[in-house]
């Protein structure tokens, strides 16, 4: 006969809890699962089914007291841990959107600006195409279910217990940096290819002063820019698969006790 005393009720709670405070932290903010458009009502229920799929799997949690201070710290440690791996992964993401920002914005898309979901601002139409076809690459190499596991497997490498640890946070201001690199890296191609035409139709100027250059200029800047987009297209899965892998694997290694 099963007997239940508050010592046992409070080791349930404490089971499904601290691991769901994490889990939470990672779904406000990961890519897919932190999206805008998704409804907090959505969110709440996906981080309670993961809670319940994880927390078996995850190793056992020690005894806390919830309603201590330290019983707290542990629980905002969780969360913080929670928000920094899906924090670590949206990187990529922003530096991708950030990619189509610049090629957008070079191209004469300033004035074409519509609002996103994900960043709950507004941004160039290239940026929210870049974002969306990087989104896809995303699931279609299981990027959700890579996540899930490095969730999991973030209660190993970084346990609950009732010692306090230290995330890494210096890898995470240098893969903050990282981001303008790699959104320049991804961009150079649309970058470098606009700066020929403008130089181009500089030297088209001078050399015949009566041709009107904004009549032609701002047209032809936006042809060669979906030109170049439209050649880039079919290569863009490798590249964004590579970024978004160096993220997934960056968010693990974060996590890892020195």
């Amino acid at each position: 006969m099963l007997t239940l005393n508050s010592e046992l009720i409070q080791a349930w709670v404490v089971t499904i809890l601290i691991p769901l405070t994490r889990i939470l932290g990672f779904v406000a903010v990961a890519p897919f699962f932190g999206n805008q458009a998704i409804s907090l009502q959505i969110k709440v229920a996906m981080g309670i089914l993961l809670a319940m799929v994880i927390a078996p799997a995850a190793p056992a949690m020690p005894n806390i007291d919830l309603l201590s201070l330290s019983g707290a710290l542990i629980v905002a440690e969780q969360l913080i841990v929670g928000l920094a791996i899906g924090f670590m992964a949206q990187l990529i993401f922003s530096a991708i959107e950030f990619a189509g920002q610049v090629s957008g914005m070079t191209m004469g898309f300033g004035f074409a600006t519509n609002y996103d979901p994900q960043s709950g601002g507004t941004t160039v139409v290239i940026s929210q195409l870049m974002g969306i076809l990087a989104l896809l690459v995303f699931l279609s190499m299981n990027g959700h279910l890579i996540m899930i596991s490095a969730l999991l497997q973030s209660f190993y490498d970084f346990p609950v217990t009732t010692q306090a640890h230290m995330i890494d946070g210096m890898m995470i201001a240098l893969w903050g940096a990282k981001l303008f690199s790699i959104a320049l890296q991804l961009s150079l191609p649309i970058v470098a290819t606009l700066l020929i035409t403008n130089l181009a139709l500089g030297i088209l100027t001078r050399s015949s002063p009566q041709l009107n250059i904004f009549g032609i200029g701002f047209p032809l800047t936006l042809l060669v820019g979906f030109l170049v987009i439209m050649l880039m297209l079919p290569t863009l899965a490798a590249p964004y698969q590579i970024v978004i892998e160096q993220g997934i694997e960056a968010s693990k290694n974060m996590l890892k006790l020195r």
